[in-house]
């Protein structure tokens, strides 16, 4: 199926949608500190009992996201994503373009993926700010991606189809239990994906390296952002 290229914004880049938010919850793990152990041996008969220590508090380990199929989407409430800052992208958004830029970004944050398929771009923000956004490979008439929202489930570095002929799909990162992922391809004009996310194989690759096992992925068909509040990157 020949893909057809949908306009894009000159100063603000292409911008994702999503018609709810997604509530994003986190978990604080306190680690304790290894203390070295006391040099010498003090005598049983002068030494001291060491005070008691108390235990650090356990903390539970996060829970790992629920599987869910390509109809599985979970909902998204409007609001959950606060865009501070968008990247400006000048210029028409080709096929195997993509922008990275995580200067003046917060270092640590939630991350959230856009995807919007008719505008066939993805968008990375952490903490509200887009960090890179690229054009994309999405699915054929016979195998469509979905849409929703779907939490990364699996990330492999180096990953070969299981269904489709040991097809390379690099840095891939797993959303659905019947096997959509975003992954690294040769992005370019009139080609498709069996369902998943193909995006430039550099931009795969900065992108597993900024996201983490439950980070949300929300893939909509047309339905933008509101970023009439957010700065433009210089």
């Amino acid at each position: 199926m020949r893909i057809e290229m949908a306009g894009f914004l000159k100063q603000v880049g292409p911008k994702l949608a999503i018609g709810g938010i997604v509530a994003l919850t986190g978990l604080v793990v306190f680690a304790s500190i290894d203390r070295p152990a006391l040099e010498g041996h003090a005598s049983s008969e002068t030494a001291a009992a060491p005070a008691a220590t108390p235990s650090p508090p356990s903390v539970p380990a996060p829970a790992k996201p629920i599987e869910r199929r390509s109809d599985q989407g979970m909902a998204v409430d409007p609001g959950a994503l606060r865009v501070k800052r968008v990247l400006k992208i000048d210029g028409p958004f080709r096929h195997g373009d993509y922008a990275w830029d995580e200067q003046g970004a917060p270092a640590t944050g939630p991350v959230i993926i856009t995807v919007d398929l008719r505008a066939q771009t993805l968008s990375v923000f952490r903490a509200g700010y887009e960090i890179g956004a690229a054009v994309i490979l999405y699915g054929a008439t016979d195998k469509p991606s979905p849409k929703g929202a779907f939490p990364i489930m699996a990330k492999h570095a180096d990953y070969f189809s299981r269904t489709y002929d040991n097809a390379p799909m690099p840095f891939a990162q797993r959303l659905t239990s019947d096997g959509v992922f975003i992954h690294g391809s040769d992005v370019q004009w009139g080609r498709g994906t069996h369902g998943c996310i193909g995006v430039p194989k550099e931009f795969a690759e900065k992108l597993f390296g900024v996201t983490k096992l439950g980070d949300m992925v929300v893939i909509t068909d047309g339905k933008m952002l509101d970023v009439s509040q957010a700065q433009v990157s210089g």
